[in-house]
Formats: structure tokens, sequence, C-alpha cells
């Protein structure tokens, strides 16, 4: 189904802010909007807005022996991170021809490129998968200004000017992207051709994309294509780890390629090897994760929760 564009009444006002924070956000220098984004999550924090019911639930279920106070500081700073992310995201609506190319390299720096190139010459294709930590959009964008030119599997955004304006900086660093659903016949042709793909491994996935396996201990829908994909097409597997220095820079850590198992073609079982490392990488950081999704959509509240 289609998804329903904005009357021009709200698409109109909508687009004149964000071009307004975009200019904002450029004339920021960066330090600037690390400190002022964590302020800002502060100021969130204390008011209990932003989807804090969620952030809660969640973390309830995955950390049910962290006690009030460490849950809290917890939650705190998280939303610190949602207020970093917030004005890096602001760059996307810059005005300023080639700002977001310009930007990136200010807010992350890639390494591990050794590991895409080792990969990438064999001619199978790259199967990266990553995860909502960090400041995955600035992340991402750093390892395709390093070279690797890899397409991201996506959704369509509306209105349909918001959508073109992301794009648009994505590809104006060297990103494509494959948009879902009917994202896999280009997902194909990238890997046939020898280039990289990458999905996000961290949110809930229903079927038949998805399935069952277990995160932080329970078992919730995840996405199932990466193993699978990978037999099929001979294609390498690599984790993209991204995650936040204590300055505010995002490291995208290429990770060496990736074990699936002696069947990387069971769905479950090679899903299950990605999922556990995912949350290995956010118990490393829980305060950089987005706990905001609803990653156990469909299952009971976690008592202890707001």
């Amino acid at each position: 189904m289609a998804k329903r564009e904005l009357p021009g009444w709200q698409s109109l006002p909508l687009y004149a802010f964000l071009t307004s924070l975009g200019i904002f956000a450029s004339l920021l220098p960066r330090r600037a909007e690390v400190a002022l984004g964590r302020a800002l999550g502060r100021l969130v924090f204390r008011a209990k807005l932003f989807k804090r019911g969620v952030v809660e639930a969640n973390l309830a279920r995955c950390f049910p022996r962290l006690d009030g106070p460490s849950r809290l500081s917890l939650i705190k700073r998280n939303y610190e991170h949602y207020g970093v992310l917030l004005f890096e995201y602001m760059h996307f609506f810059s005005p300023l021809k080639g700002h977001w190319r310009r930007y990136v390299p200010t807010a992350a720096r890639a390494e591990g490129l050794e590991h895409w190139a080792k990969a990438n010459a064999r001619g199978k294709g790259v199967i990266f998968f990553c995860s909502h930590l960090g400041s995955w959009e600035t992340g991402a964008a750093a390892v395709a200004l390093s070279g690797v030119g890899a397409t991201i599997v996506t959704t369509v955004l509306t209105p349909r000017w918001l959508h073109d304006k992301i794009t648009a900086c994505r590809a104006s660093v060297g990103m494509d992207a494959a948009f879902h659903p009917g994202s896999m016949s280009n997902v194909l042709r990238t890997l046939r051709r020898g280039g990289s793909v990458a999905f996000m491994n961290d949110q809930y996935a229903r079927p038949p994309m998805g399935l069952p396996v277990v995160f932080f201990g329970t078992r919730v829908d995840t996405l199932s294509v990466v193993g699978p994909l990978a037999k099929r097409t001979g294609a390498a597997v690599l984790p993209l780890h991204t995650f936040r220095a204590p300055d505010g820079t995002t490291i995208a850590r290429i990770e060496p390629e990736f074990d699936l198992g002696e069947k990387p073609e069971d769905a479950e079982a090679s899903t299950q090897r990605v999922a556990s490392l995912v949350e290995l990488w956010v118990r490393e950081n829980p305060d950089q994760w987005l706990w905001m999704h609803r990653r156990f959509k469909n299952l009971p509240v976690p008592q202890g929760a707001a």
C-alpha cells in the first residue's frame, strides 16, 4: 500500500521548519552541536517525553536486574544521545549545496576498510549487517566516502520532497538505496555485479522477511535474509559496527568476515548468530541504541515498566 502524502498545508510549513533547522545546523561548530544536543536530550529526559514509555519498557525487558537509579542514568544518557542525533539529522536539510558531504567527515570516521577490500576482491559481492547504534547515518556515509559504495535497504519516506532530500544526501556521498517492499530484485542485481548491500538487523521484522530468534532473552521476529542471501549469491558477510566515541564522533568499524555457521541457508541458525552479535554491540554501548523502537512488538510489557 502506498504511503499517504501530506497535504500542502502541512507539508509546506514542515519544509520551511526543517530548512530553518538545516541552516541553523550548518552554522554550528561540531563541538557546539554535540553540547547543545546533549543539553536538549536532558531537557526531554526530565520532561519524560518522546516515547519514554517505550524506552522504559524495552530496558525493563533487556536489563531486568538494573536497579532504579542505574536505569534512570542509562535513560538520561540515551536521551542525550538522541539529542545529538537530532542535530546530526538537521544537516540533511541544509540548503547549502554539498553540505552533507562536507559535514560527514566532521562527525564520523570509518575503520576496518581492509576487511571490505579483502572481501570485495573475491568479486561475489558483500553483505553488511548493521544496527541503530551511534549515528548510523553519518557512520554509513563515512564508510561510503572512504570508497565503499554500498546499496542500503531502506523504506520510502513521505512527503516525497523529504524522501528526495535524504536520498540525494545519501547519493552525494556514494550511497545507493533499495526500497522495500520489493527491494530484493535490486539487492540481487547489486550482489551479482560484485557490489555491496547493507541491512539493518536490529529492528522488528515480521514474516516472511523475519523469523523469531532470541534477542536479549526474548524470541522476537528479526530480519532473516542475510544467511540465505549469502548462500545464494556467494557474497561475503561483514558486520558494520557503529558506535559513538566520548567526543561525539561516530566510529563505523567494518569487522572481519562473519562466520554464519556450517549452513548459512539455515535462516534461523544464521539469523541467531547475527542477532547475538548485534546484542553484544548493544550491551557494550547501551546508552547509544534506539530504545524508542518497538523492537518487541506484540509481546507483553514486562513488569516494572512504566
